[in-house]
Protein backbone atom coordinates (compact mmCIF):
# COMPACT_ATOMS: atom_id res chain seq x y z
CA UNK A 1 0.00 0.00 0.00
CA UNK A 2 1.50 3.94 -0.64
CA UNK A 3 2.25 5.27 2.41
CA UNK A 4 0.67 8.22 1.66
CA UNK A 5 -2.98 7.16 1.91
CA UNK A 6 -4.81 7.79 5.39
CA UNK A 7 -5.61 4.73 7.09
CA UNK A 8 -8.60 5.15 9.63
CA UNK A 9 -10.97 2.75 11.01
CA UNK A 10 -11.98 -0.18 8.55
CA UNK A 11 -10.89 1.90 5.03
CA UNK A 12 -8.09 3.66 3.25
CA UNK A 13 -8.84 6.29 1.37
CA UNK A 14 -6.77 8.71 -0.74
CA UNK A 15 -9.28 11.88 -0.71
CA UNK A 16 -7.36 15.80 -1.73
CA UNK A 17 -8.60 19.19 -2.53
CA UNK A 18 -7.83 22.20 -3.54
CA UNK A 19 -9.04 25.36 -1.25
CA UNK A 20 -8.39 28.99 -2.42
CA UNK A 21 -9.16 31.60 -0.03
CA UNK A 22 -9.08 34.92 -0.18
CA UNK A 23 -8.80 37.82 2.43
CA UNK A 24 -12.37 40.08 2.90
CA UNK A 25 -12.59 42.22 -0.15
CA UNK A 26 -9.48 40.85 -2.00
CA UNK A 27 -7.27 43.25 -0.11
CA UNK A 28 -3.26 43.04 -0.25
CA UNK A 29 -3.01 42.07 2.96
CA UNK A 30 -0.22 38.98 3.23
CA UNK A 31 3.52 39.37 3.56
CA UNK A 32 6.00 36.45 3.89
CA UNK A 33 5.74 36.24 7.85
CA UNK A 34 2.20 36.43 7.48
CA UNK A 35 2.07 32.98 4.53
CA UNK A 36 4.77 31.34 7.20
CA UNK A 37 2.54 31.74 10.15
CA UNK A 38 -0.58 30.07 7.82
CA UNK A 39 0.86 27.47 6.79
CA UNK A 40 2.17 26.38 10.34
CA UNK A 41 -1.72 26.82 11.51
CA UNK A 42 -2.94 25.10 8.77
CA UNK A 43 -0.23 22.20 8.46
CA UNK A 44 -1.00 21.84 12.76
CA UNK A 45 -5.40 22.15 11.93
CA UNK A 46 -5.04 19.50 9.38
CA UNK A 47 -3.71 16.87 11.80
CA UNK A 48 -5.96 17.61 14.27
CA UNK A 49 -8.61 16.90 11.42
CA UNK A 50 -6.41 13.59 10.84
CA UNK A 51 -5.65 14.91 7.72
CA UNK A 52 -2.74 16.73 6.27
CA UNK A 53 -1.73 19.64 4.17
CA UNK A 54 0.42 18.74 1.18
CA UNK A 55 0.95 22.35 -0.10
CA UNK A 56 0.79 25.75 0.97
CA UNK A 57 1.64 29.14 -1.14
CA UNK A 58 -0.02 32.22 -1.59
CA UNK A 59 0.42 35.61 -2.88
CA UNK A 60 -0.72 39.47 -1.09
CA UNK A 61 -4.18 38.87 -2.09
CA UNK A 62 -4.98 35.10 -1.36
CA UNK A 63 -3.67 31.39 -0.19
CA UNK A 64 -4.07 28.19 -1.88
CA UNK A 65 -4.27 24.55 0.33
CA UNK A 66 -3.67 21.20 -1.32
CA UNK A 67 -5.25 19.18 1.51
CA UNK A 68 -5.92 15.34 2.37
CA UNK A 69 -8.79 14.50 4.29
CA UNK A 70 -10.54 11.67 5.04
CA UNK A 71 -14.27 10.21 3.95
CA UNK A 72 -15.23 11.16 7.78
CA UNK A 73 -14.38 14.86 7.13
CA UNK A 74 -17.35 17.36 6.45
CA UNK A 75 -15.51 20.01 4.14
CA UNK A 76 -17.83 23.08 5.11
CA UNK A 77 -16.70 22.37 9.07
CA UNK A 78 -13.14 21.74 8.19
CA UNK A 79 -12.86 25.08 5.93
CA UNK A 80 -14.71 27.37 8.18
CA UNK A 81 -12.46 25.85 11.23
CA UNK A 82 -8.83 26.64 9.10
CA UNK A 83 -10.49 30.54 8.40
CA UNK A 84 -11.70 30.59 11.78
CA UNK A 85 -8.54 29.68 13.76
CA UNK A 86 -6.37 31.28 11.64
CA UNK A 87 -7.67 34.34 11.57
CA UNK A 88 -7.89 34.60 15.65
CA UNK A 89 -3.89 33.82 15.34
CA UNK A 90 -3.09 35.96 12.75
CA UNK A 91 -4.86 38.93 13.52
CA UNK A 92 -3.28 38.41 17.07
CA UNK A 93 0.15 37.87 16.11
CA UNK A 94 0.01 40.51 13.18
CA UNK A 95 -2.20 43.46 14.36
CA UNK A 96 -0.44 45.86 13.45
CA UNK A 97 -0.12 44.44 9.63
CA UNK A 98 -4.27 43.38 9.53
CA UNK A 99 -5.02 46.76 11.01
CA UNK A 100 -3.64 49.16 8.64
CA UNK A 101 -6.06 47.30 5.75
CA UNK A 102 -8.77 46.55 7.75
CA UNK A 103 -10.92 48.31 10.65
CA UNK A 104 -13.35 45.65 11.65
CA UNK A 105 -12.31 42.60 13.08
CA UNK A 106 -12.24 40.63 9.46
CA UNK A 107 -9.80 38.56 8.08
CA UNK A 108 -11.14 36.23 5.19
CA UNK A 109 -14.40 36.61 2.95
CA UNK A 110 -16.90 34.41 3.63
CA UNK A 111 -16.73 32.54 0.34
CA UNK A 112 -14.00 30.14 -0.53
CA UNK A 113 -12.62 27.82 -3.82
CA UNK A 114 -12.73 24.18 -3.71
CA UNK A 115 -12.17 21.39 -6.14
CA UNK A 116 -11.33 17.60 -5.78
CA UNK A 117 -7.98 16.55 -7.00
CA UNK A 118 -6.28 13.15 -7.26
CA UNK A 119 -3.47 10.91 -9.32
CA UNK A 120 -5.58 10.45 -12.13
CA UNK A 121 -8.26 12.33 -14.78
CA UNK A 122 -11.64 11.60 -14.93
CA UNK A 123 -10.91 10.13 -17.89
CA UNK A 124 -7.94 7.63 -17.47
CA UNK A 125 -10.31 6.57 -14.57
CA UNK A 126 -13.05 6.04 -16.87
CA UNK A 127 -10.46 3.87 -19.12
CA UNK A 128 -9.40 1.80 -16.20
CA UNK A 129 -12.94 0.77 -15.46
CA UNK A 130 -14.06 0.09 -18.80
CA UNK A 131 -10.86 -1.78 -19.28
CA UNK A 132 -12.21 -4.27 -16.56
CA UNK A 133 -12.33 -8.01 -17.37
CA UNK A 134 -16.11 -8.55 -16.81
CA UNK A 135 -17.74 -11.78 -17.28
CA UNK A 136 -19.94 -12.90 -19.82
Amino acid sequence: MRKDFIHKARGVSDLKCHLVLTPKYRMKVFNDSMLTRLEGIFTALMEKWEGRLIEFNGEQDYIHLLLQYTPQTELSKLINNLKTVSSRYLRKEFAEDINKVYSQDVLWTSGYFIASCGGVTVEQLKQYIEDQDRPD
